[in-house]
C-alpha cells in the first residue's frame, strides 16, 4: 500500500468471459472475469469500470499501476479504506 496512492489490489484478469464477475479463490487470489477483449486497453478500461462499481468509488479512483499488458495486474483504488476492501472481497467469497 503506497502513501497517497490508495489501496493496492492484485488481480488476475480473464478477458473475453461470458459475463463480468469477481471471484475470490479459496487461496485468497482475486480473479476478475471481463467480457472485454484484451486489445488496445479495452480490458484494462473494463477492469477500471468494473472495480469502481464493485468498490463504490468513481472510475477515476481506480488505475492499473502494474501489468498493463499482463493478465496479472496491480490496481490502485483510492477513496476507500483497506477494511472496506476486505469486507467487499469477503462478501464476494460467499457468493
Amino acid at each position: 500500500m503506497g502513501k497517497g496512492s490508495g489501496i493496492l489490489v492484485t488481480v488476475r484478469v480473464q478477458p473475453r468471459a461470458s459475463r463480468n464477475a469477481l471471484v475470490v479463490e479459496p487461496d485468497g487470489r482475486i480473479r476478475v472475469a471481463l467480457t472485454a477483449p484484451p486489445v488496445e486497453g479495452a480490458a484494462n478500461e473494463a477492469l477500471r469500470v468494473f472495480l469502481a462499481e464493485v468498490f463504490g468509488v468513481p472510475r477515476a479512483s481506480v488505475r492499473v499501476v502494474r501489468g498493463d499488458k499482463s493478465r496479472d495486474k496491480v490496481v490502485s483504488v483510492a477513496g476507500i479504506t483497506e477494511q472496506r476492501v476486505k469486507a467487499i472481497l469477503q462478501e464476494a467469497t460467499r457468493e
